[in-house]
């Protein structure tokens, strides 16, 4: 028990602040791909749409992930302050809600990392739709 509350913070944060930063690199990485593509270049459709989706379920997996591990955190910081209320001899209000408002920031971080992850995979697969669409057009002579 003691591990976890040394560490609980570190290990919440720091695998959302990866996540995030994972999250991150791939969105830039996909719009910058989406500017320079030549949607000539590609014969099949199926084949476009792999190249366009590339990178997309990891964004998308950061964004209905991170909620459940900012949870977890907030889940394990409130059975440390419980732990902590039953080992001792006193019950002090500040300490307990001073314990729970600080575990309560891990749900916090998580929803900071999942709802731009979620805005920025919704932006991407509307430009792989558009994207499709203009190849579609390209095919049928509609360029």
């Amino acid at each position: 028990m003691e591990f976890l509350k040394l560490y609980l913070d570190h290990m919440v944060l720091g695998t959302l602040g990866f996540m995030s930063f994972i999250m991150l690199a791939f969105a830039v990485e996909r719009y910058i791909y989406f500017w320079r593509i030549k949607l000539v270049d590609f014969k099949h459709i199926e084949l476009l749409k792999v190249a366009l989706t590339r990178n997309l379920t990891t964004i998308s997996s950061v964004g209905a992930n991170a909620p459940y591990v900012g949870l977890l955190g907030t889940v394990l910081g409130i059975l440390i302050t419980f732990h902590e209320m039953g080992q001792g001899n006193k019950l002090d209000v500040n300490s307990i809600m001073l314990g729970l408002a600080m575990a309560l920031k891990a749900t916090a971080a998580g929803l900071l990392v999942a709802i731009p992850a979620i805005l920025f995979y919704n932006g991407l697969m509307r430009k792989v739709d558009v994207l499709v669409s203009r190849w579609t057009a390209l095919q049928d002579g509609f360029a």
